[in-house]
């Protein structure tokens, strides 16, 4: 049985019509690509540098803003009033002054440390003292503070060539206040 005829297909030899190119070259996109990448990397170490710069900046300001000192009574502070100055009679002065403001002066007289005072003054104490000398700073403006290897919680207060009197009561408060300030600033 023989059925209809079916045309023969044969094979073709001719290619697909061939696409024309769209004229566009890979190289543009891809410079405008590594350009854009190089701006974005050069914000992003913009941005980290300032980043570090404001880091170290208030690192730099809490390190110079002193701890608050703590609240004390001045009848609990036990304090020695050491002349390190050639005016005699400046440590008994002193005294007078820390006597009537209610602190405990154990001793008066002249340095016998040989350490070379500049200055209003400063406060020495050891590690236990800490916290008695940054209260005692307080009353002495611009003394320095110098921790030496004491064990005790004994405070002395060195009166330098610089020294023209003690910081009022208005100061004191002032000053306290405005470390409590630097420290609750963030640091």
């Amino acid at each position: 049985m023989l059925g209809p005829k079916l045309p023969v297909v044969t094979e073709r030899t001719e290619r697909p019509p061939v696409r024309a190119r769209s004229g566009r070259r890979p190289l543009p996109p891809l410079i405008f690509l590594l350009v854009l990448a190089v701006a974005a990397i050069g914000v992003w170490w913009n941005v980290a540098r300032q980043d570090d710069a404001r880091n170290a900046k208030q690192a730099a300001a809490c390190a110079s803003a002193k701890a608050a000192p703590p609240s004390l009574d001045p009848k609990t502070v036990s304090v020695r009033v050491l002349n390190a100055t050639d005016r005699a009679g400046e440590a008994t002065k002193v005294a007078q002054a820390l006597k009537a403001r209610g602190f405990v002066v154990t001793e008066v007289a002249n340095d016998a440390s040989g350490r070379k005072v500049t200055g209003v003054g400063e406060v020495r104490h050891g590690r236990r003292g800490r916290d008695t000398a940054a209260y005692l700073g307080a009353y002495l403006p611009g003394a320095g503070d110098y921790e030496d290897t004491r064990a005790t919680a004994q405070v002395d207060l060195v009166i330098g060539p610089d020294y023209s009197k003690l910081a009022t009561p208005e100061q004191v408060k002032a000053a306290l206040s405005t470390a409590t300030t630097a420290v609750a600033g963030g640091c």
